[in-house]
């Protein structure tokens, strides 16, 4: 995301914001990746969905339908396409790289059915929210498409932190037999957080078609390595049960100023860009790890049960007796034994 600055200002600052590149469209595709991987699951369609949302909305607004008709068949098109994959998932146990695999492919060939070459978007409409801004104090400008994707992270942490899906998605990132234990709806929720996956990448898509005002199949390659980048460097475990979209935010800030002072520096390759994220990939997260096992005296993933009794009188007599706790014995999932990221029995 970038903000634009008066052009009466001079200095680094400015410059680098005018460098600022216009990435509003990766926060959006950072919280689907984020709800996704919470669970334990990746999700490796979100480039292809973008570049299909883009042709969708290029092709239906070049057969005349109203920007409100394709707006609302661009997220139905990418929310299914995430529930068939969250589907598969569940219900045929499938891996999640290997399904959302398969749905990357699927998507980049129905975009080539589409059209391959590309769509250029003359909606007058599109053109108006494309280069929409709002003035901020002191002369600066925001655009609209960035507002947009601050509205949708601003809604997504709360639905993480407030919700009772928020939390039953930690839950099942931090073991899922544990949470099916529980009684919490697993099913539902693993699918749902495809399904937010797939409607996070359409909008997304839109994002990038007001950004780019064309759809072409050959958009958002490799953009799906960038928001998974983007959620790790946030400082998620790809493990998960661990995470929050505000530090995915920040994840794609720090690309962004990457990628910002390789271009301000104009020697550079954009390749560097790809090869600096790789330390972002591996050291931060590592060392934050490292950091708060030696702090909360975690070792191996596993937690000592000090809250096990607690826990015990929470839980309903069906499940409570699953353990063997009402007749005495510690029988079941988890007998004698700590269970990492889970109830810790």
């Amino acid at each position: 995301m970038s903000v634009q600055v008066p052009a009466t200002e001079t200095g680094l600052i400015t410059r680098i914001a005018r460098f600022s590149p216009p990435r509003r469209y990766l926060p959006v595709l950072a919280v689907g990746m984020t709800f996704v991987i919470l669970t334990g699951g990746i999700d490796l369609s979100v480039g292809s969905n973008v570049a299909l949302s883009t042709l969708i909305a290029a092709r239906t607004l070049e057969l005349g339908l109203p920007v409100v008709a394709v707006i609302a068949v661009v997220l139905l098109a990418g929310t299914l396409l995430g529930t068939a994959m969250g589907l598969l998932i569940h219900y045929f146990d499938i891996q999640p790289f290997i399904a959302t695999l398969a749905g990357m492919f699927l998507a980049r060939g129905l975009c080539y059915l589409i059209s391959v070459d590309s769509i250029p978007i003359k909606d007058e409409t599109f053109s108006a929210i494309a280069f929409g801004s709002i003035t901020l104090p002191g002369g600066y400008y925001l655009g609209w498409t960035a507002v947009f994707a601050l509205v949708i992270v601003a809604i997504a942490a709360y639905v993480l932190a407030s919700t009772r899906f928020g939390r039953t998605v930690y839950a099942l990132g931090g073991s899922e037999p544990s949470a099916l234990l529980m009684g919490l709806p697993v099913a539902a929720t693993k699918v749902g957080v495809y399904a937010i996956s797939g409607l996070c990448a359409a909008l997304g898509g839109l994002l990038f078609a007001l950004y780019t005002l064309s759809g072409c199949s050959l958009h958002a390659v490799g953009m799906e390595l960038d928001a998974i980048a983007a959620v790790v460097i946030g400082g998620t475990l790809l493990t998960g049960g661990r995470g929050f979209v505000v530090g995915s935010l920040l994840g794609v800030l720090v690309l962004g100023t990457i990628q910002t002072f390789i271009s301000f520096d104009g020697t550079l390759s954009s390749w560097w860009t790809r090869m600096l994220c790789f330390w972002g990939w591996c050291l931060p997260p590592t060392l934050a790890w490292r950091v708060f096992s030696a702090a909360s005296g975690v070792k191996d993933g596993l937690r000592p049960p000090a809250d096990a009794g607690r826990l015990r009188r929470s839980l309903t007599p069906a499940v409570a007796e699953n353990f063997g706790w009402l007749s005495g014995r510690r029988q079941g999932f988890g007998a004698g034994k700590w269970v990492g990221h889970g109830l810790g029995i």
